[in-house]
């Protein structure tokens, strides 16, 4: 099959768009406002985009509660989602009152950061410290407002469970990363599922 986007007119029962580009990470987003409030919430149009200096950005469908208090205090943090926090993280994606902690409504316990104000998922096996950069409005073609905001931040640090470094390497299929596919679909990774391989030229 093939349909132009602009009209997606594809004919299935849902837009197969995000089921295309996966398995997408999830940014699982800790925000301070100025005024101290907490939230919590899960981005699955997240990535890491730069390493030198580390850089990772995530995309938020209108300016809700994490990037407007991303903004206001230039600070976030992003958790690891595991499959063992599957459920927690389902939690922290409900329309709650803008002030309104998703920690506390989904049964976490707050770790403090190192480096910035908003806390970490204590249960989270790694978590990277952000500064804020710049937030990006993803203006379409032929121009429009847009619907999606592009929020970049350079990672300032990182904490790592130590039970996951294992001869001097991370681990990271024994976390059990989730991912986002489209619909209502997830995938984990595991070490079964994990394999090696080298690039030309090594």
């Amino acid at each position: 099959m093939f349909y132009e986007t602009a009209s997606n007119a594809h004919g299935l029962p849902h837009d197969p768009f995000k089921a295309l580009v996966t398995p997408r990470p999830i940014g699982w987003i800790t925000a301070m406002s100025a005024k101290g409030e907490i939230n919590l919430s899960p981005y699955s149009f997240f990535n890491a985009v730069s390493e030198r200096p580390p850089m990772v950005a995530f995309s938020s469908s209108g300016r809700k509660d994490a990037v407007t208090f991303v903004e206001e205090t230039g600070e976030f943090v992003c958790n690891l989602a595991t499959f063992d926090l599957r459920e927690q993280m389902n939690l922290t994606s409900a329309v709650l009152p803008r002030g309104e902690n998703e920690m506390v409504h989904a049964g976490l316990a707050a770790a403090p950061s190192r480096l910035v104000r908003p806390p970490r998922v204590a249960a989270a096996p790694a978590a990277l410290e952000c500064k804020w950069l710049r937030t990006v409005p993803l203006n379409p073609l032929g121009g429009g407002e847009p619907s999606y905001y592009l929020v970049i931040g350079q990672v300032v640090g990182i904490h790592i469970d130590d039970r996951f470094i294992v001869d001097g390497l991370v681990d990271t299929a024994a976390m059990r990363p989730i991912a986002r596919s489209g619909y209502r679909d997830y995938f984990v990774a595991t070490p079964e599922t994990k394999f090696s391989i080298t690039r030309p030229g090594g």
